[in-house]
């Protein structure tokens, strides 16, 4: 069966981690429609455009999209953030965020953030702007729907993961309204799987756990800004956010999902060779287990955790796993 796959490599680093990633697929023995787009800052500067209502009508018929980095020192920040990965998650509907972690024996856990709600949904606005009475308010979103929807998503993939447990992190004895609906809809979904282990955690001692005893967590479900915090402290703890992957997922499928890397463009780093690979590769076998080559998916995963370690420049440690694949 032929994939039919966006790639947008990006900026900075992107273009040197995806080059790898596409080469280890291609080593996996995986073929893929591949179809490349030209989105990000360097466009922006060109063009003015982030992203175009032809190009995202047509991103939205591919299978998939892996992308490897966005943003300039080039562009004001929010821009690209805004107007391409957000619109994106908003628009394809890529409603989980899913972050796994694996740096044994201590760090093997899941993280399932809600992605298109919270403080991100873009509800609030500025008074008085430029004076000295200025007021910025900025609400969190959180539907009945969206909640529920991670959340059952959540406690699937609990269901999957030998040790069957689940934490819900929020900070209900403050966030009293969102904290309240998150805290309910996950009461009211745990009574359905009686075989998953619940617990709770307020996002700031979450914070604590993950550096002091990270063995604790299996599944992490949260909202959208604390798992954006708390994915990255992950991904610090468990060999830093040069190897840590993400999906961004319609668990319906009535679109594509969104695969990268959670690092960003490391302009300092373009060309020198220093650029870790392994987040956007591991993001690509992320990708083929979505689009159902669960046995190219593996073999990838196993080769990038083989004992001996990945050394060397971007191109060699991508020559390293394609090698073991």
């Amino acid at each position: 069966m032929s994939h039919r796959v966006g790639v947008i490599a990006g900026d900075g680093i992107g273009p040197e981690v995806v080059a790898e990633a596409r080469k280890v697929i291609d080593a996996a023995g995986v073929v893929l429609d591949v179809v490349d787009y030209d989105l990000g800052a360097r466009r922006y500067l060109r063009t003015g455009e982030v992203l175009p209502a032809a190009v995202l009508a047509e991103l939205a018929g591919l299978d998939a999209i892996l992308l490897g980095a966005i943003g300039s020192p080039d562009v004001a920040p929010g821009i690209l953030e805004r107007g391409l990965l957000l619109e994106l998650r908003f628009r394809l509907d890529l409603y989980v965020n899913l972050r796994p972690f694996l740096a044994p024996p201590a760090v093997d856990l899941v993280v399932v953030r809600e992605n298109t709600e919270g403080v991100y949904a873009g509800e609030g606005g500025i008074l008085r702007k430029g004076t000295p009475h200025e007021v910025a308010t900025q609400g969190s979103v959180n539907t009945r729907m969206g909640v529920e929807r991670c959340v059952r998503f959540a406690f699937a993939q609990a269901e999957s993961r030998a040790r069957r447990h689940l934490t819900l992190v929020h900070k209900t004895n403050v966030l009293a309204y969102a904290g309240d609906l998150w805290q309910r809809v996950f009461d009211e979904v745990a009574a359905e799987h009686p075989d998953v282990a619940t617990a709770y955690a307020h996002v700031d001692a979450a914070c604590i756990h993950l550096v002091e005893t990270p063995e604790r967590f299996d599944v992490v479900v949260t909202d959208n800004l604390f798992g954006d915090i708390l994915t990255d402290l992950a991904g610090a703890v468990s060999g830093g956010i040069g190897v840590a992957a993400s999906a961004n997922l319609n668990p319906a499928r009535t679109g594509p999902s969104l695969f990268e890397p959670v690092h960003g463009s490391a302009p300092d780093l373009v060309g020198t060779g220093r650029a870790n690979p392994v987040a956007a590769i591991r993001s690509a076998a992320m990708m083929l287990e979505y689009l159902g080559e669960a046995d190219a998916a593996a073999r990838i995963d196993k080769a990038v955790a083989e004992p001996g370690g990945l050394a060397g420049s971007t191109s060699e440690i991508g020559d390293t796993i394609a090698g073991r694949v």
